[in-house]
């Protein structure tokens, strides 16, 4: 057991990301964990930078699998990265987090860690609460996901496979990154999801890249920020000059931080006539899902209890930019 890390003496839950003492999550858990009947447990935050060193995501894995009052993790921005690191350290592995090669929770099940990929469930679920009735198939759309990682990754799964959008999928779609690695490990990721979808994996330097292919979109399309911009680094993936589709969809992934493209979005709001969204619903589907998993727990995704727990997170913790909390469910 690494050093760095004490055994814990309660029930605990880590989170592992970049900023995690800033989260609102710091605030709501103890109100959930209150709430659902595990006032014992808590929640630690692991902070690493983007892109850490593999060793480092090893020591924490190999902690939270070894000390026995350690539960599990929610992992935000380090998905990809942590499952690559530690994927010799998972004793089971769910079939999402097999097909997107990366985790977003650690929890046990007994003695064996398990590793789960649950944004596919939780991004699907964010995603259908807001999206018109059957949009892709009335408008022809496209979804311009700008960003690779993880989360996006994905959000391309629930847009190309979700068994519950039969007939009703985006004409195209659209990916854009820096690092032209993290798009050919998504273009094999898509290979092998069987969908007849067509994908361009654009390679790109410059926010002004991104503003030209915002500008190829059809009116009606989902433009989304996965990029951690606005959140774990300051500014927008598009330019001051970029110009949102026509009736577009803009999806701002986070729901704290300077917001620059949530903001560019509500600045052509009236011009462009947007439906603007930001991360806070899918912030409270995000950790409810882990939350579950790590505690052994039954937790709704809609109804009274569900709306419960919108209530508690957004008197706790809604910082006063988060524009919504579960869209009525």
């Amino acid at each position: 057991m690494s050093a760095t890390y004490a055994p814990a003496t309660q029930p605990t839950m880590y989170f592992i990301g970049v900023s995690t003492g800033r989260s609102s999550i710091m605030k709501v858990f103890p109100r959930w964990a209150e709430f659902l009947g595990i006032p014992e447990a808590q929640l630690k935050g692991i902070d690493f930078p983007m892109n850490a060193d593999p060793a480092a995501y090893r020591a924490a894995v190999e902690f939270i699998k070894s000390d026995p009052l350690s539960n599990g993790a929610l992992v935000t921005t380090h998905k990809l990265d942590l499952f690559s690191a530690c994927r010799d350290l998972f004793d089971e592995i769910d079939p999402h987090a097999q097909r997107l090669a990366e985790t977003s929770s650690l929890s046990k099940s007994g003695e064996k860690l398990v590793a789960h990929a649950k944004d596919p469930i939780t991004a699907g679920l964010a995603l259908d609460g807001f999206l018109p009735l059957n949009h892709w198939q009335k408008t022809g759309a496209e979804a311009f996901l700008i960003g690779a990682g993880g989360s996006s990754v994905a959000t391309s799964w629930h847009l190309m496979c979700s068994p519950n959008n039969q007939g009703n999928r985006p004409s195209r779609i659209l990916v854009t990154n820096r690092r032209g690695p993290r798009l050919e490990e998504m273009r094999h990721l898509h290979a092998g999801f069987g969908s007849e979808i067509p994908v361009e994996y654009l390679e790109i330097d410059l926010p002004e890249d991104n503003d030209t292919v915002l500008a190829r979109l059809k009116p009606g399309s989902l433009v989304v920020n996965a990029t951690g911009l606005g959140k774990d680094a300051p500014g927008s993936p598009l330019s001051a000059r970029g110009v949102f589709p026509e009736d577009g969809i803009a999806w701002e992934f986070n729901y704290r931080g300077d917001l620059v493209f949530l903001r560019q979005a509500q600045a052509q709001k009236e011009s462009r006539h947007l439906q603007i969204e930001d991360g806070w619903t899918y912030f409270i589907y995000g950790w409810t899902r882990v939350i579950a998993e790590v505690f052994h727990l039954e937790i709704p995704v809609s109804g009274k209890r569900f709306n419960q727990l919108c209530e508690l997170a957004a008197a706790a913790g809604k910082p006063s930019e988060a524009v919504r909390c579960g869209h009525g469910s």
